[in-house]
């Protein structure tokens, strides 16, 4: 089975059931940034369910580890196109380790370095 790498609102999008979401549940693995479980976990007064959720859901991923060719392909991202650190960190993951990119933000298309599969939602 073939591995995509879930942006953060993927994530979130699976979890409260959109239906755009269930051909990719059930025909791919899923892999996920560090950098998303911080903007998963990260929030402030996140409720205890939802919490849980999140990190049931991270179980069945694997999670990517960032590191310096990562954050050198970030840079690059950032100086080359206007996105967030968060999305500069999410592309150059995906560019690294080679997976396509499974996200809902089509601010990515711009980047042409990167795969990526942006479905309706």
């Amino acid at each position: 089975m073939e591995t995509l790498i879930v942006d953060t609102n993927i994530v979130i999008y699976c979890l409260k059931g959109i239906q755009a979401m269930e051909p990719y549940i059930q025909d791919y693995d899923f892999s996920i940034a560090d950098i998303s479980l911080i903007e998963l976990f990260g929030v402030k007064g996140i409720d205890e369910h939802t919490l849980q959720k999140r990190k049931k859901f991270i179980k069945t991923c694997f999670v990517l580890p960032f590191n310096n060719e990562i954050r050198e392909i970030a840079i690059s991202l950032k100086q080359d196109y206007t996105i967030k650190v968060p999305d500069a960190i999410i592309a150059a993951t995906a560019i690294h380790y080679g997976h396509i990119l499974l996200t809902a933000d089509k601010e990515f298309r711009k980047i042409a370095e990167l795969s990526a599969i942006i479905p309706e939602i």
